[in-house]
């Protein structure tokens, strides 16, 4: 796997020193946003000169993912404001209530943090792009370097546009001056770079050597135009191109043991020593081992003062709180359920005693200490495409070979062999009305608590239906989250956006 797992001290130097964040932050932080060089750094303009330091540049573009406040995070925008989770509520702490319940401040740190460690990667790549031209380093790693950068910023945008809708687009390497003079442009703009981005990205190398598994591919850039497409409801373009996906034969899903029904495929996706699997289409690196590179899930989710019983090291946060209608939704024979989720954990503090208290445990792994784990987090992998595709084909017309695609998730959820010419629980329908509520209830279980649910419905226009038939109550204003305030106060070009809180 390549170098992402950068020394602390690695890590440490590009946060302060290296590469200059997008801020758009109050004036008061002016001071340290221009601190380039302490005196035991290099100077920005002193770093760019070599292809290594572009290879670790592009590094810690890509550690920006593993961020808490970006993918660490990611289930509090993309799991919580759904009907699959909640948030634990202590005391006074309400800031992860406000999505679950829509009633975001203006002044949420969630939507603050997100937004700036989001505009932060993006000025990371955009100064690797607006530089690395003037240094001598070999056309084709340049080219390369430049296509991957390329994919994370797409990604990046992809993510804000879905959760505030118009945003400022940056294409250069800026002050924190020029900061202040960026409007939002029309999420019909953002799109369009994010597309001419990732259209670009297709160029990147299919698979790569042990030493670089885990960088953006073209399968990934095609996978995540794929998504994009659908998103936008173009729905041929959508079928093209994950129909390359499909058809390129570098993905596959990981079957289940044969001779009995089981779930060892499925399982073995989430494994924390699993990465990368040939079902891995693009995942955010994590690795344990107190290099402060390790991924947070596991204690995260764990209930709250459950002790060892669940996470056997360190803290437990008790975030993430499956809901019952999730738990319900499973088919009965569903065997992703019990893997994906439990109703509570036995106390061996009190002989033994159930504790009732529901918990993600998808993400599982003995922590190296508290929060830092070896499991990667799935952005897009080959079951997802799998039902993108069907979806798009039946948007298309073709409801009938849709079936046969979502046919292939399924077997493998209920312990089946994917590649099986039937199994009981397959479905065949011609009713295209029906399909789209099928790939939309596999969807939810099959990718459960790995960020897609929210963010599914609304792209299906079915977010405020479903939500509101479950007793929550939002409109059409909650579906993007508020712009921070301190972006609205630091920058006069940011309007707000119109988000209504609805009086319970």
């Amino acid at each position: 796997m390549f170098n992402l797992q950068l020394s602390q001290f690695m890590k440490t130097a590009y946060k302060t020193t290296l590469l200059i964040s997008l801020c758009f932050c109050l004036m008061s932080c002016a001071n340290d946003f221009l601190d380039l060089k302490p005196k035991t750094e290099l100077a920005a303009d002193e770093y760019y000169q070599t292809a290594e330091q572009f290879a670790s540049a592009l590094s810690g573009a890509y550690a920006t993912l593993q961020e808490n406040d970006l993918y660490g995070d990611w289930y509090i925008f993309s799991e919580i404001p759904s009907d699959n989770t909640r948030n634990q509520l202590s005391g006074s702490v309400t800031d992860q209530d406000e999505f679950d319940k829509f009633y975001i401040r203006t002044t949420n740190p969630y939507i603050a943090n997100f937004w700036n460690m989001s505009y932060k990667g993006i000025n990371r790549i955009n100064t690797i792009l607006g530089r690395i031209d003037n240094v001598e380093i070999s056309q084709s790693l340049s080219d390369r370097y430049k296509l991957e950068a390329k994919f994370l910023r797409a990604l990046l945008y992809f993510n804000l546009v879905r959760v505030y809708g118009d945003v400022p687009l940056v294409l250069k390497e800026i002050s924190i001056s020029e900061s202040y003079s960026f409007a939002r442009e029309s999420k019909e703009k953002i799109y369009e770079q994010i597309i001419a981005d990732l259209k670009e990205a297709e160029g990147l190398p299919s698979s790569y050597a042990s030493a670089d598994i885990g960088r953006a591919t073209s399968g990934a850039a095609k996978a995540l135009l794929g998504k994009v497409y659908l998103t936008q409801n173009n729905y041929a373009e959508a079928e093209t191109k994950l129909a390359e996906v499909v058809n390129g034969n570098l993905y596959a899903l990981l079957e289940n043991t044969a001779g009995s029904l089981n779930i060892d495929g499925y399982a073995q996706v989430f494994h924390p020593d699993g990465h990368n699997s040939k079902e891995a289409v693009f995942e955010v690196q994590f690795k344990k081992g107190g290099f402060g590179e390790g991924s947070n899930f596991p204690n995260n989710y764990a209930p709250e003062n459950s002790g060892t019983n669940v996470v056997t090291v360190g803290s437990t946060g008790g975030n993430n709180v499956p809901e019952m209608d999730i738990y319900n939704a499973y088919e009965e024979g569903d065997l992703r359920r019990d893997f994906s989720m439990s109703l509570g954990y036995n106390d061996s503090r009190k002989d033994g005693e159930w504790i009732e208290s529901r918990y993600v445990k998808k993400f599982m792994d003995i922590p190296y200490q508290s929060g830092d784990n070896n499991n990667n987090l799935p952005i897009i992998r080959y079951a997802d495409v799998l039902l993108m595709y069907a979806e798009a084909l039946n948007r298309n017309g073709k409801t009938s070979q849709a079936c046969s695609y979502l046919n292939q998730v399924r077997r493998r959820g209920f312990g089946y062999q994917t590649t099986e010419e039937a199994s009981p629980v397959d479905i065949h329908t011609s009713d295209p009305n029906q399909f789209l509520l099928a790939v939309e209830h596999e969807r939810r279980v099959e990718l459960s608590f790995e960020g897609h649910r929210w963010f599914d419905l609304i792209r299906t226009n079915r977010a405020i239906e479903v939500m509101t038939s479950k007793g929550f109550k939002l409109n059409e204003s909650n579906l993007i989250c508020p712009i921070p305030q301190k972006q609205i106060d630091v920058n006069p070009e940011l309007k707000q956006n119109d988000y209504q809180i609805i009086p319970k």
